[in-house]
């Protein structure tokens, strides 16, 4: 399971990339953080920082938006690059092993404090679980987040967490 592509990176990089959980696990350690409860009590885990995977792939200054994709829930998010640079995080380990699709796994996007990156699009339902691709634009990339409180309140009940 440690071969298989977890996330791909693509759009507006001069370096697309198809990463596998050791490749995560071989990021650089000043961008890994061992447990991610210090930015939300809830979730358990080890994560890299996003501007470490922004540097592998060597996002373009162009890239204007980052948009996270879930596949298996057909579920996107597209965001200003700006207010969660260095606020996102990438959440694929727990002890040392791929994170479990019970806790969001492979990989579950979070933004660290998300409510103060001032910025009408960036909200808790852009904390995605399931993300197999992250993709950098010049334009806001396809979003089908909740547009009103009814539908947000909705799908947080679907989800029970």
């Amino acid at each position: 399971m440690n071969s298989s592509v977890l996330l791909t990176v693509e759009g507006e990089v001069g370096k697309q990339c198809k990463l596998t959980w050791n490749d995560l696990a071989a990021i650089d350690p000043r961008w890994q953080m061992e447990d991610v409860r210090q930015i939300d009590p809830k979730r358990m885990g080890g994560a890299i920082a996003l501007e470490g995977i922004l540097q592998l792939a060597e996002v373009k200054p162009s890239a204007e938006y980052l948009t996270i994709h879930s596949d298996r829930s057909d579920f996107h998010a597209s965001i200003p690059l700006a207010s969660v640079r260095d606020r996102g995080y990438l959440l694929y380990r727990q002890q040392d092993q791929p994170l479990e699709t019970t806790a969001g796994g492979p990989v579950r996007f979070l933004i660290r404090d998300f409510a103060a990156c001032h910025s009408s699009e960036v909200d808790e339902c852009a904390n995605v679980k399931f993300v197999d691709r992250i993709e950098l634009s010049i334009e806001r990339g396809f979003d089908n987040r909740p547009v009103d409180d009814i539908s947000h309140e909705e799908l947080h009940q679907q989800e029970g967490n």
